[in-house]
């Protein structure tokens, strides 16, 4: 494999063209996703695969989705979307009769999706606020577009695909009465800056790759982010392990509290 000069010019260019910053993820991971992409586009140094990516903005554009792992589902982990719905939402509906959500690293709006279908049962006349963002703006069209597989839906009770979703041409679409509750924005979670007052972020299946150090930053951003007794919900393989030292309480098993005072 090619010399960290050639990598460092890599990141460095990669970064101007796509505000992607690869020195905050786990250098070793990150390489063997990029080494084995560029093997099926047969070069063998991250410098030519970017001359390639800068010809080809196909490939390019393939390079950034398996980048960014848009992998999600409706009600991904449902043990946990039942703990949320359950537990957690009732807890804040209570300090709160409206809420101000984030879903952080939305993909193809799936999680927040999900999220306004319960609220919409659980508070039927109230309409709170879902932020959903991404950095990706094709994921984010297609999140605004509400246009899904079976696979994708595997998770979600029939009632409520019966309820929420039209069939057209193989494909489900979501109502506009769930579309219309969410408002998706292109954001970038290691870069831009966070707005506050939350009730509620889920930044699930996001950070796989980053190292530790922005994840204690991001985490750190998050909780400024929240109101007091605000949530932090995170992903079924990324638990806090010193969510005390970021500034959290602990709530239940992948929900992280910001203290009342």
């Amino acid at each position: 494999m090619t010399n960290e000069h050639d990598w460092d010019l890599f990141k460095r260019k990669l970064f101007v063209k796509s505000n992607i910053d690869l020195n905050q993820y786990k250098p070793a991971q990150m390489q063997r996703r990029i080494t084995n992409l560029m093997y099926r586009h047969g070069v063998d140094s991250y410098m030519d695969f970017y001359a390639l990516m800068e010809k080809n903005a196909t490939i390019y554009k393939a390079f950034i989705d398996y980048l960014t792992i848009n992998v999600t589902e409706f009600f991904r982990t449902p043990e946990k979307f039942s703990e949320l719905e359950n537990n957690v939402l009732t807890d804040l509906l209570a300090n709160s009769p409206v809420l101000n959500i984030w879903s952080a690293g939305c993909s193809i709006g799936a999680e927040p999706y999900s999220l306004a279908m319960i609220l919409a049962e659980k508070t039927p006349n109230t309409r709170h606020r879902i932020l959903a963002t991404d950095l990706d703006k094709e994921m984010l069209q297609k999140a605004r577009t509400g246009s899904y597989s079976a696979n994708e839906l595997k998770n979600l009770p029939p009632a409520r695909l019966k309820k929420y979703f039209t069939v057209e041409n193989n494909r489900f679409k979501i109502s506009d009465e769930i579309k219309n509750r969410v408002e998706f924005m292109q954001h970038n979670l290691l870069l831009d800056s966070f707005e506050s007052g939350f009730d509620l972020i889920l930044c699930r299946n996001v950070v796989i790759y980053f190292t530790e150090q922005a994840k204690d930053i991001l985490y750190g951003k998050f909780l400024t982010a929240l109101k007091p007794k605000g949530v932090l919900f995170v992903g079924g393989t990324e638990a806090i392990l010193n969510f005390r030292e970021i500034g959290f309480e602990h709530y239940y098993p992948f929900f992280y509290r910001r203290p009342a005072r």
